[in-house]
């Protein structure tokens, strides 16, 4: 017997500015995503946990009580009220929670309201072994919270794509239709998976992402909904940037787009940061890695005063009902990603 998918049981992925009753996130713990620099991530860590937990629970995956032990030391030194925080034993590989975390979907008018789907994860194309414990977390937050788990048997990261809430989804082809990550399916394949497993009606295909991300192009460094008909997308103004034509070719697919209902996307353009590098290696910085929490907007910024702030200034006028916060992520993104994609919202219902 097949079993209905979640699209046939009429459940879908909210948008991020649905009500949440928690954000969920795996305490960082791998020197190797961080070399020589994971102490100095913890500070920027809890202030980004002391923002979003003003406005809802959060819940962090850790390997065991001495790890428990030692996020709860650097929360308290923050300031964060522990009362806001719960704790799960679930041990991960490594800390970016978008991606390896539980997709929540939801279906107001069902018995069971919430349910979890489990894409298969393969650290972007195998790129950073081992990933096996982190491919197994919505399972096992599935458990934790005694929710149904539903199981695509096919890889899919949470920063690979982007929602408004009223059935499109916005992704990238240089990631999607990556051979690193189900080479067997071809587009219109993996876009019956979207349909099915996220219950959507419209996928909307951008092409490549920015410099420096190791993810093969995900959506959350370049292009995000900020209500149901309007995104905003990064552009780099100098000319001979690297990211210059990648992020121009993104806006003229954008302005081409219509939604369901036949409308124009209306477009925000978002600046990029100077660039950020590190040893020689370009980093993937983008303002476009915020985090929509109920209490805020959490902003990576990059100590670049005036394109920071224009960031801010620009989101917030996405955003009048809603704090927003830029919190320094110059030494997250070291780790090759910031906010969005450390963590993984959970829909109130």
């Amino acid at each position: 017997m097949t079993i209905p998918t979640p699209h046939a049981l009429g459940y879908y992925f909210p948008a991020e500015w649905h009500p949440h009753r928690a954000t969920w996130l795996s305490w960082p713990h791998k020197e190797a995503s961080w070399p020589g620099r994971l102490n100095d991530v913890y500070r920027p860590y809890c202030q980004f946990i002391k923002e979003v937990s003003v406005g809802e629970q959060v819940c962090i995956n850790v390997a065991d009580a001495a790890m428990e032990k030692f996020a709860s030391t650097h929360l308290i030194e923050a300031g964060v009220n522990l009362a806001r925080i719960s704790f799960h034993h679930h041990p991960t590989d490594d800390a970016w929670c978008r991606d390896h975390g539980p997709a929540f979907l939801i279906n107001p008018n069902a018995a069971i309201k919430k349910i979890i789907v489990d894409w298969g994860y393969n650290a972007w194309g195998g790129k950073y072994p081992p990933y096996e414990q982190d491919d197994v977390i919505p399972t096992r937050v599935g458990g934790a919270l005694d929710i149904p788990v539903y199981h695509p048997n096919i890889v899919m990261e949470g920063g690979s794509v982007d929602f408004n809430g009223q059935g499109t989804i916005l992704t990238t082809t240089a990631c999607l239709l990556n051979k690193n990550r189900n080479p067997h399916l071809s587009q219109y394949q993996v876009e019956e998976y979207l349909y099915e497993y996220y219950g959507a009606s419209q996928i909307l295909w951008l092409g490549d992402g920015i410099v420096g991300d190791d993810t093969d192009g995900h959506i959350d460094d370049i292009t995000r909904f900020v209500n149901s008909d309007t995104v905003v997308t990064v552009v780099e103004e100098d000319r001979t940037d690297e990211n210059y034509g990648i992020l121009q070719e993104n806006l003229l697919l954008l302005k081409k787009m219509r939604l369901v209902d036949g409308k124009q996307l209306h477009i925000v353009e978002l600046p990029m940061p100077k660039p950020v590098s590190y040893e020689g290696q370009r980093l993937p910085a983008s303002y476009a890695n915020f985090y929509i929490a109920n209490a805020a907007v959490v902003v990576p910024t990059y100590r670049d005063d005036k394109n920071d702030q224009q960031a801010l200034d620009t989101l917030a006028k996405c955003f009048p009902g809603r704090k927003v916060v830029g919190i320094d992520s110059t030494d997250i993104i070291w780790g090759l990603g910031s906010w969005h994609c450390l963590s993984q919202q959970e829909p109130e219902i």
